[in-house]
């Protein structure tokens, strides 16, 4: 087993002892962009924390069975931050309408993708 193993064992049990919560469910718009429209359910671990003071953010797809299938590392210029968001049960589609969704403006991100049996 290797690093890449180790990581992806820890965010699946770490999205499997928390509870999801969806504050912003697919199709809803943004609270400060009200242009920008949520491709897919986002939200958070409840119980978790990330650097930011809240719950892990994460990004729900539509596979069945909820695997983590990435995690997306971005970048916030305007409130001078880092974060990384887990994809549960994203398709390949699904995680470039993600990617898509938060890059522009003040934010970059990189995606992360699990390869097939890690």
């Amino acid at each position: 087993m290797d690093e890449r193993d180790d990581f992806w064992g820890f965010l699946e049990r770490l999205a499997a002892s928390c509870p999801v919560v969806i504050d912003r469910p697919k199709g809803s718009t943004h609270p400060r962009y009200t242009g920008r429209i949520y491709p897919l359910d986002y939200g958070y671990l409840e119980g978790s924390t990330a650097l930011d003071g809240g719950g892990v953010d994460v990004w729900l797809g539509s596979l069945p069975g909820a695997p983590v299938t990435g995690a997306l590392a971005t970048v916030d210029l305007f409130n001078r931050d880092t974060e990384l968001k887990i994809l549960i049960g994203c398709t390949e589609e699904e995680m470039g309408q993600i990617v898509a969704f938060v890059n522009g403006g003040q934010f970059q991100s990189f995606l992360i993708r699990r390869e097939a049996g890690a």
